[in-house]
């Protein structure tokens, strides 16, 4: 297994070591350990693992009274500025190995075809910098670069994006 199978498992599959949407603070941390940062307020809870981040709300539909989880998402982009091994949570690394700082949206989207789902783009979420695509069968996006350089403040960007890199993939 490979990062890129990760990639690929959470936009088919819609989670993360097998913890998903409504799932629970105490199920994440199940898969994904107790290193994180949790940022409260205004009744969610945004837990961040570094690559992996979820947000948690009070009272969704079959679980009132309870924290559960209604988005998450794979911060890719995360992975340019901080190669630390904290960035990619433990149990991610003994799964998938190492984690490239970037990914390519053809080499994932391949990943995708391959478990038998289809890409397309999603026009009404896509911007000047960003390409938002939609996994068939599933409530994944794949945020994708597009842009660079959106600021200008360089050729080639300074931060190491490259035109066609996956930004993040979310699941909402």
């Amino acid at each position: 297994m490979s990062a890129l199978d990760f990639y690929a498992r959470v936009a088919v599959c819609g989670e993360v070591l097998g913890v998903g949407l409504g799932a629970a603070p105490d199920a994440w941390e199940a898969a994904l350990g107790a290193t994180f940062l949790d940022v409260p307020g205004g009744g969610l809870l945004r837990r961040d693992y570094g690559l992996v981040e979820i947000n948690f709300s009070l009272d969704q539909p079959g679980r009132q009274g309870q924290m559960s989880c209604f988005g998450f998402g794979v911060k890719i982009q995360r992975l340019l500025y901080d190669q630390s091994p904290s960035t990619v949570p433990s149990t991610l690394s003994r799964e998938y190995g190492e984690f490239a700082p970037s990914v390519s949206f053809k080499e994932l989207q391949t990943a995708i075809l391959a478990l038998g789902h289809t890409i397309e783009l999603d026009k009404h979420n896509t911007s000047s910098d960003m390409d938002c695509h939609r996994v068939s069968g599933s409530a994944a996006r794949i945020h994708v670069v597009t842009d660079p350089d959106p600021y200008g403040s360089g050729d080639p960007d300074p931060d190491g994006h490259q035109k066609g890199d996956v930004w993040s993939v979310d699941v909402w």
